[in-house]
């Protein structure tokens, strides 16, 4: 395998072509289908690091795996019962949802997100949800709802 990188303008210009694709074969429906982008990452260099199941304790992991790795400048949570807001700024993936708003499509799919969600499922068996995108002022406020844990059948 090759160390060779390609420019980050690139492969944000494929993401958004393939993420423009699948919203216009699927529209809204598109939105859980990519829930799970971002898994490997996830698998391969955050969930070695997670050692906690408390959900702040996760999201941290999460939040600073995101800078150190440069995908965000600053993230930062905030839990309200059941809902975190989410605040990501400085993100690589940025200009995608820039594009999809500019051409009149909300954003639907945030790969920092699905880590965040993925992991808490992972860790706790709970069931969380990516309900909302929102691009202010350069940054993406993300609001994700956190259900119970699934009820097990003995």
């Amino acid at each position: 395998m090759s160390d060779k990188t390609i420019p980050l303008d690139y492969a944000n210009g494929l993401l958004y072509e393939l993420e423009k694709a699948f919203w216009d074969e699927r529209g809204r429906g598109a939105r859980f289908r990519t829930t799970t982008v971002g898994r490997q990452f996830l698998q391969e260099k955050c969930l070695p690091l997670i050692q906690s199941t408390d959900v702040d304790s996760i999201l941290q992991v999460i939040e600073d795996k995101l800078k150190r790795e440069g995908i965000a400048d600053q993230v930062a949570h905030n839990r309200e019962d059941r809902l975190l807001r989410v605040q990501l700024e400085g993100c690589v993936h940025r200009p995608i949802e820039e594009k999809m708003v500019a051409h009149g499509i909300e954003p639907f799919t945030c790969v920092p997100a699905n880590l965040m969600v993925l992991a808490i499922e992972e860790k706790l068996d709970r069931p969380v949800e990516l309900a909302e995108i929102k691009l202010v002022e350069g940054a993406c406020h993300l609001l994700l709802v956190l259900f119970d844990q699934r009820p097990t059948l003995r």
